[in-house]
């Protein structure tokens, strides 16, 4: 771990190549797991806001949860994290074809919103992160690489690119910490290289 501008990053952020990949993995980070993306507080109103400008485009099963629980529940550790279908998809999962190969996609139907123009808001920052999970450690925030098998072809493509997790998500980065911290990231990873810890 080093530390950037208050945070504690691991080095697989530097270290670990990754790239997604929907045309092998098709979403499946959005619909596989036992619990839904962890969502800040003060994302919540975010959350409710933006599942009434997608209503429908969700499932009926997915509304219906809605409806029932909200956007959120407490996962067994107690954070929040948005609700799922049946023990896996999220609420806010849609399906559709991927613009030019045409294989059978899971969506976030709010980051499709944005990126629609509909909506200013992307998504939960946790879900741009990922694979990058974020955790308190004291008065510090923890910055780490999670691994998860789904994320195999992203590893794959990320490898053949010699693409490092901080360069893949260095706009969500940006979103969280600022483009300071991510410069300063940027810099240390030259750093790291020099001093022989990266290939």
């Amino acid at each position: 771990m080093i530390e950037i501008l208050g945070t504690l990053v691991s080095l697989d952020l530097f270290k670990v190549m990754f790239c997604c990949d929907l045309e092998k993995c098709h979403g499946a980070c959005c619909v596989e797991g036992d619990a839904g993306a962890p969502v800040e507080m003060d994302e919540v109103g975010l959350l409710e806001d933006a599942s009434e400008l997608v209503w429908d485009e969700l499932t009926p099963q997915a509304q219906q949860q809605i409806e029932r629980e909200g956007v959120v529940y407490p996962d067994p550790d107690g954070e929040l994290v948005t609700q799922i279908v049946e023990g896996r998809d999220c609420v806010f999962v849609k399906r559709g074809k991927l613009e030019g190969s045409g294989c059978e996609c899971a969506f976030c139907a709010i980051d499709t919103a944005y990126r629609a123009g509909k909506t200013q808001w992307q998504k939960p920052i946790s879900c741009a992160l990922y694979p990058v999970r974020l955790s308190k450690v004291g008065d510090m925030v923890a910055v780490n690489v999670h691994k998860w098998d789904v994320c195999r072809p992203a590893l794959k493509l990320g490898k053949k690119l010699h693409m490092p997790v901080y360069q893949f998500l260095k706009e969500p980065l940006i979103r969280r910490f600022g483009e300071t911290w991510w410069k300063e990231c940027d810099q240390a990873a030259v750093e790291l290289k020099k001093a022989g810890y990266l290939d």
